[in-house]
């Protein structure tokens, strides 16, 4: 007679077991072999079961289904109504979406650049994303037959150290750009040490800059650059040391290391300049009389258009136009400083007006008696023609690190000091071992 013993161990736990024994009754003449079980399970005693892990749980995956979005880029000269029908939407439905919802108001300021994002089905508008930038955009979900829902979505990206430094031998853009700055980052750079450099008329070869500054990464992938941390700038042999500080009440600035403000009374350049058409020059040949006049200022030639800045705070006491000025505005800042912007293209302020620095004041232009573009600037202190490249540095500054915050600024901003020296050790190390 053969037998046909089968043995199954199913494990239980770590110290557990649950043996199954099967047998199998052996066959008869008339009867085909029938198979019967038995389970034997073996006791496990409370202690032992509080030992034991839990009872997982069948694991389902929760499938969620991906939405189809179709994107449209907004490019010059576009408005929602084509943008809309470029996603195959009708003005009924542009209609419909608008009044859904209050904050969809703010896609009436779509600029190029920006991105809509349409999730369509069956010809109906289910949700619009509005992207600004890489990091903020504002997503529109249907509720009902005529309202939607708003979200505004904020990504938060990675950021991460970086430094540049250069010498300057040729102008502090095309060195700045060697260094791999983009043009956002040198405006910023010029805009930090403007009140001690003019960087129209300062500059020399030699002159030599490093700067701590963020960069910002989405996904792995460098969407841009951050605040500029901490700066040196030397000048003609002199050194500028910047350091960005956030105070306890939230207000941003730069300053030195021993805090004091970065930002004075006045701009040393009104302007965003590119090159100088003349220097400061008491005795100057007139490019029109040909005679020698008095040039009581600084002529910063641009292109016609560009921004004129209001050099520090003030009331507008004279905006107007003259045979020999052209266009021109006057400034008086306090009793005793009056600033002078000749020969604008137009005047953006009216007499009376009270201005901010760096609030724009007009255009670079080429009116009255003018060879071409460019701004003539005076400085005038107590009645008299100063030179405002010397001038400023008598002027009141403004004001420094409170005192009582000056444990804080110390703790905050040293180790950002710190760092843009170790960066450029870091590098004169290396060339030194290369070479």
């Amino acid at each position: 007679m053969r037998r046909f013993p089968k043995r199954h161990l199913v494990a239980a736990g770590v110290l557990g077991v649950a043996l199954v024994v099967s047998t199998f009754l052996p066959p008869t003449d008339t009867v085909e072999p029938k198979r019967q079980s038995q389970t034997v399970e073996l006791e496990i005693k409370p202690e032992i079961q509080q030992l034991l892990p839990p009872v997982a749980e069948p694991i389902t995956e929760e499938i969620i289904p991906q939405i189809d979005w179709h994107k449209e880029r907004v490019v010059s000269g576009d408005n929602l109504s084509l943008i809309f029908q470029r996603a195959g939407l009708s003005d009924r439905i542009l209609f419909e979406f608008m009044a859904g919802h209050p904050e969809s108001n703010s896609l009436k300021r779509i600029h190029p650049g920006h991105e809509l994002e349409f999730h369509i089905e069956d010809g109906r508008l289910m949700a619009l994303r509005y992207r600004q930038d890489r990091l903020t955009s504002q997503l529109f979900k249907r509720e009902s037959s005529d309202k939607f829902s708003y979200e505004r979505e904020v990504l938060q990206p990675d950021t991460v150290l970086a430094y540049r430094q250069a010498t300057i031998n040729d102008s502090l853009f095309l060195s700045a750009q060697r260094a791999q700055m983009d043009a956002d980052m040198i405006m910023e750079l010029a805009n930090i040490f403007g009140w001690d450099i003019d960087f129209g008329l300062d500059i020399r070869k030699g002159d030599h800059f490093k700067v701590l500054y963020e960069e910002r990464f989405l996904d792995g992938e460098k969407i841009g650059n951050g605040n500029i941390l901490a700066a040196e700038f030397t000048n003609q042999k002199q050194t500028f040391k910047a350091v960005r500080y956030e105070d306890s009440n939230g207000n941003t600035h730069y300053y030195t290391p021993e805090g004091k403000s970065m930002r004075k009374a006045f701009l040393r350049a009104p302007l965003d300049f590119r090159r100088i058409s003349s220097n400061f020059n008491p005795r100057r040949l007139h490019p029109i009389s040909k005679t020698i006049k008095p040039h009581r200022g600084t002529d910063y030639a641009a292109s016609q258009g560009t921004p004129v800045w209001s050099s520090g705070d003030g009331k507008v006491i004279a905006s107007s136009y003259s045979k020999s000025n052209g266009n021109y505005v006057v400034i008086q800042h306090g009793n005793n400083i009056q600033t002078k912007y000749l020969h604008l293209h137009k005047r953006h302020v009216k007499t009376g007006q009270r201005v901010k620095q760096k609030q724009q004041i007009g255009t670079v232009g080429s009116t009255g008696y003018s060879t071409a573009p460019h701004l003539h600037y005076e400085f005038l202190l107590d009645g008299v023609h100063r030179n405002p490249r010397t001038i400023l540095e008598k002027l009141p500054k403004a004001r420094s690190v409170a005192d009582a915050e000056l444990q804080r600024f110390y703790s905050a901003t040293q180790p950002l000091l710190a760092s843009l020296e170790s960066y450029h050790q870091q590098i004169l190390l290396t060339r030194t071992q290369q070479e």
